[in-house]
C-alpha cells in the first residue's frame, strides 16, 4: 500500500479521476496534509465519508519517528527511525534568512568517498519520496514552525535515487504542498554525470551543487571513487552544459582536508579549472570523526586557500560551521546508533 505523502498533486488528481471523483479533491487533500498538517484522513472534514474511507483503504499514512535529537547553537540534528527500523538523519540550521534543513536521500551510501562518514556505511536502500518529505514535516511538527529552505545533502547520493528525489522536489515545491520555492532547494551530487544531463532538461529552477573536493583526477580518484567513472573532464563538460541549458549558477563544494587538498597548488588548479564559468566555490571546514584519519585544514591554510581564489577572481565563500559540539559529520549519529 502506497504512502499518501508519496504522491505528487498530479498523481493524486489522476487517482481521483480514476475512482470517479473530481480532480480538485487532490488539492483539498494536499491542503490538509501540507498546510493544515493533518495526518489523520478521518479528519479531512470537507471530503465526504465515502472518499475518506476509500483513501484509508488505498493509502497508508505511516510517519517516520524521531528517535533522537541533538542540539547546539543554531543547529539541531535529528535521528529518524523508519518503518523497517533503519535510521537516517536530518540537520536543521538557523541562518539569518531563516531555517534550512539538510535532508538524507538514502539509507547509507555506495559512493565510498574516503573522507565521508556516510560512505563508511554502505547503502541499504533508497528512501522513498514520502520518507524524505516526512523529514521536513517531522521537524516542522517538533518545532511548531515552518522550514523555508532545503538542501539535499545528507546521507546518500541524491542522483543515485533520481526518481524519488524528483518526486520529493515536486511535492515540496507545489503551491498546495510545502510551498518551498525552487530557488530555496539545493541538490548536491558527487557527480553522476548522466543524471546531471537529465536534471538540466527538467523545468525546475533548483540550485545544483557539485561535491568536487579535488581539482585533478589523480587526487580525486583517491578521495572519490565516482571519479574513476566520471572524471573531472567529463564532469566539467556536464557542468558547462547544465549552465548553458538552465542559466543557473552552479556551486562547487570543496571540503578542506589538511595537507591533502588545501595547498596553493590545488588552489591554482581550481582557478584554472573553472575560470570564466558561472560558478562559485564553497569551502567547507571538515568535520572530523573517530573512524576516519582525515583532519580539517588549519585556519591559516583555509584562509590562504580562500585568499588565493578570491584574488584570482573566483567567487568563493567559506561555509558557516554548525554543530561543533554534537555529532556534526554527516552519518555520524546514524553510525553511532547502528554500532549500539
Amino acid at each position: 500500500m502506497r504512502n499518501i505523502f508519496d504522491l505528487t498533486k498530479e498523481e493524486l488528481e489522476a487517482y481521483f479521476l480514476e475512482i470517479g471523483e473530481k480532480k480538485f479533491k487532490a488539492t483539498q487533500v494536499y491542503e490538509w496534509l501540507y498546510q493544515k498538517k493533518e495526518r489523520d484522513i478521518n479528519n479531512f472534514s470537507n471530503l465526504k465519508k465515502e472518499i475518506r474511507e476509500r483513501l484509508l483503504q488505498d493509502f497508508t499514512t505511516f510517519f517516520i519517528k524521531i528517535e533522537k535529537k541533538q542540539e547546539d547553537k543554531l543547529v539541531k540534528k535529528y535521528l529518524f527511525r523508519l518503518y523497517d527500523n533503519n535510521f537516517i538523519e536530518a540537520v536543521l540550521m538557523e541562518h539569518d534568512y531563516g531555517l534550512s534543513i539538510c535532508v538524507s536521500s538514502e539509507v547509507g551510501c555506495n559512493m565510498g568517498c574516503s573522507f565521508c562518514e556516510s560512505g563508511r556505511q554502505k547503502k541499504v536502500r533508497n528512501l522513498e519520496a514520502y520518507e524524505i518529505v516526512e523529514e521536513i514535516l517531522a521537524i516542522e511538527e517538533d518545532l511548531k514552525t515552518r522550514i523555508k529552505s532545503v538542501v539535499i545533502m545528507g546521507i546518500g547520493e541524491p542522483l543515485d535515487n533520481y526518481d524519488n528525489i524528483i518526486r520529493f522536489i515536486k511535492i515540496i515545491n507545489d503551491a498546495k504542498g510545502l510551498q518551498i520555492g525552487a530557488r530555496h532547494i539545493t541538490l548536491s551530487t558527487c557527480g553522476i554525470v548522466p543524471k546531471i544531463y537529465e536534471l538540466a532538461k527538467l523545468p525546475l529552477q533548483i540550485n545544483l551543487a557539485i561535491s568536487l573536493h579535488a581539482p585533478n583526477d589523480e587526487l580525486r580518484n583517491k578521495l572519490m571513487p565516482v571519479n574513476k567513472v566520471y572524471n573531472i573532464g567529463v564532469l566539467k563538460q556536464a557542468i558547462r552544459d547544465y549552465l548553458s541549458v538552465t542559466g543557473r549558477r552552479v556551486t562547487i563544494e570543496y571540503v578542506m582536508l589538511e595537507y591533502i587538498n588545501d595547498s596553493e597548488k590545488e588552489a591554482h588548479e581550481l582557478i584554472e579549472l573553472f575560470k570564466g564559468m558561472n560558478i562559485y566555490v564553497n569551502l567547507i571546514p571538515y568535520n572530523e570523526t573517530n573512524h576516519l584519519e582525515f583532519k580539517r585544514s588549519s585556519k591559516k591554510r583555509l584562509m590562504n586557500f580562500y585568499n588565493i581564489l578570491k584574488t584570482c577572481g573566483l567567487n568563493t565563500t567559506i561555509r558557516k560551521e554548525f554543530g561543533g559540539n554534537i555529532d556534526a559529520a554527516c552519518g555520524q549519529l546514524r553510525g553511532s546508533m547502528n554500532e549500539k
